[in-house]
């Protein structure tokens, strides 16, 4: 996790996301990190939190990425806020992955990849969906795969290709944002969840929403 210590990084940032960028794009929750070794490698680039994030993303190591995000639940922190929508469609909880991409569906490292939002509600039946029809199409495809048991084949090599361009496209946006400086105190990217967020929080730990899977 980001650190308030400073301390060099064991492997080089460069040779770390190739590595992570070589295993395949996260669609379904393997229930382990592809590399747990690659965990302490990630957290001692003591990145912007929401990149560190990112990267565990890339390892597939949901427990470490939670960590973060669960303290960038609101704006200003996007980037955040777009990541732990991702960290949920790969969990497997696709409401929650609908309402976290809703919630950014105006920003600009969403409609990077996603298009402009349109002029259709950002609510169906009491469910917050993102705005763009394609990001609805994504996640609907992701869960629909994931009901049929249908983790190989044609339609799962078209997700894997989607998630892949999609992190890509975020990871380039907080590389260029954000940059790889180091963060000696990630604390001070952390911002205050409303009360909104709260309740959603613990919905998934005691309430309707279910425990956690990991």
């Amino acid at each position: 996790m980001a650190s308030i210590h400073a301390a060099s990084p064991a492997i080089p940032f460069e040779r770390l996301l190739a590595r992570l960028k070589s295993f395949p794009a996260p669609v379904f929750n393997p229930g382990k990190a592809y590399d747990a070794s690659l965990s302490d490698s990630i957290a001692s680039q003591y990145l912007h939190p929401a990149l560190e994030a990112l990267m565990h993303l890339l390892n597939q190591d949901l427990a470490s990425a939670h960590f973060l995000v669960r303290h960038m639940q609101a704006p200003p922190a996007y980037e955040s806020m777009y990541v732990h929508g991702i960290l949920h469609r790969i969990e497997g909880d696709y409401d929650n992955a609908r309402a976290w991409y809703s919630n950014v569906s105006d920003w600009e490292g969403f409609t990077k990849f996603w298009g402009p939002p349109t002029d259709r509600p950002g609510e169906e039946a009491g469910q917050k969906v993102p705005r763009q029809q394609r990001a609805r199409d994504f996640l609907d495809r992701i869960e629909k795969c994931a009901g049929s048991g249908g983790h190989q084949g044609e339609e799962l090599e078209s997700l894997q290709s989607e998630s892949r361009a999609e992190l890509e496209s975020l990871l380039d946006w907080c590389l260029e944002r954000l940059g790889t400086a180091m963060h000696k105190d990630a604390t001070k990217d952390w911002v205050k969840p409303t009360e909104e967020l709260k309740r959603m929080g613990e919905d998934q730990v005691s309430g309707s929403a279910g425990p956690r899977n990991f």
